[in-house]
């Protein structure tokens, strides 16, 4: 009797399935905490505009792509190719990095305005900035999460 050498091959899913499924359950939190993100930072001061501008390329860029690779995946665009998983795994780990390196950005903005709060509205932008920041960071655990399972579902294809 031969033993069976024959491998599990993963499952990318479609349709409704991209809601119960991990890493797939993460695209909805992905795209509101990415969204929250974006408007925080549009309706704050935008001071310095260099670190400020990177922060709303990354979550414009991060919300538009993770939209479409949730349609995508929706649709079944896939067609439970390996090629798929592999580049799942890429995209968001990309993503991840790219929110990371805007969440630190945007941090080191607020605290260096934290001293010269002087009056109501600065503090009422500080505050702002301050939810930011914190939806920034949940959004790269969000991406980081949907990254290592995604790279567990990857070695499985």
């Amino acid at each position: 009797m031969a033993a069976n050498t024959a491998q599990h091959m993963g499952n990318l899913p479609s349709g409704m399935g991209i809601c119960t499924t991990i890493p797939d359950i993460f695209y909805i939190p992905e795209l509101v905490f990415g969204g929250v993100t974006w408007a925080l930072v549009a309706s704050t001061l935008v001071q310095p505009a260099n670190p400020l501008g990177w922060v709303m390329f990354v979550s414009i860029f991060c919300f538009v792509m993770t939209f479409l690779w949730m349609i995508i995946f929706a649709c079944g665009g896939h067609r439970n190719s390996s090629s798929w998983a592999t580049a799942d795994f890429a995209y968001h780990g990309i993503a991840a990095f790219f929110y990371l390196s805007s969440s630190v950005s945007l941090a080191f903005v607020t605290i260096t305005i934290s001293p010269f709060i002087s009056s109501s509205a600065v503090l009422r932008i500080y505050r702002i900035d301050i939810a930011a920041v914190v939806f920034s960071f949940l959004s790269t655990l969000l991406y980081f999460l949907h990254t290592i399972f995604s790279a567990m579902r990857w070695k499985s294809f």
